[in-house]
C-alpha cells in the first residue's frame, strides 16, 4: 500500500505507528498519483472522491474504494458501474456533521479492501474497471468525441479572440 498525506498534515505524528499487516510506503507531500495508478501492481485506489482523483482512477482502470464524506454524488455514480465499493458515510450530510458522526466500525476498511481485492466479485470488478479505463482512454484519442469537442471549443475561443 502507498499512503500519501499532505506535508502539513498532523494526522500522522512522528511517533505514530500504522497497524498494518502489509508492507507499505507513507509519502508526505505530493505523490505522482497518475503514475502510481497506472502501475500494474495497483489493484485498487482508496479515494476521497475529488473530481481529479475519480477521473484518474477511471482512466487508469482500477477499482475504487470511495471514502465519501457526506455521500458525494461522484462516488454514488461511480458505484453504479460495479467497479468499486464505498467506505464511510452512507447518507448525505454537511462535512462537519459527517466528521462528527461518521465513525467507521472497527474492521470495516478491512472488509471493503477484502471485497475489492480478494472475494469472488473482485476479479469481476477489476475487469469492469479495466474496460471502463479503456473506454475513457479511447474517448480522448484524436478523432473521438471528447477530443473533437475540446478541439471545437478551443477553435471557437480562438475565433472570439479575433
Amino acid at each position: 500500500m502507498i499512503y500519501a498525506i499532505a506535508r502539513s498534515s498532523q494526522s500522522l505524528k512522528p511517533n505514530s505507528v500504522l497497524k498494518c499487516k502489509v508492507k507499505g510506503l507513507i509519502r508526505r507531500g505530493w505523490a505522482p498519483q497518475v503514475l502510481i495508478l497506472e502501475h500494474q501492481a495497483i489493484g485498487a485506489f482508496f479515494t476521497h472522491c475529488g473530481w481529479n482523483s475519480i477521473l484518474e482512477g477511471v482512466s487508469a482502470g482500477v477499482s475504487l474504494i470511495t471514502c465519501r464524506a457526506g455521500t458525494s454524488p461522484r462516488a454514488v455514480a461511480w458505484e453504479g458501474f460495479g467497479t468499486g465499493v464505498s467506505f464511510g458515510a452512507q447518507q448525505w450530510a454537511e462535512f462537519l456533521e459527517v466528521k462528527k458522526k461518521a465513525q467507521c466500525e472497527e474492521g470495516s476498511l478491512e472488509k471493503v479492501v477484502t471485497q475489492v481485492m480478494v472475494r469472488g466479485e473482485a476479479k469481476e470488478m477489476r475487469s469492469r474497471g479495466r474496460a471502463l479505463g479503456e473506454m475513457a482512454r479511447r474517448a480522448v484519442e484524436e478523432g473521438d468525441s471528447s477530443f473533437s469537442d475540446l478541439t471545437a471549443l478551443v477553435e471557437e475561443l480562438m475565433s472570439l479572440r479575433g
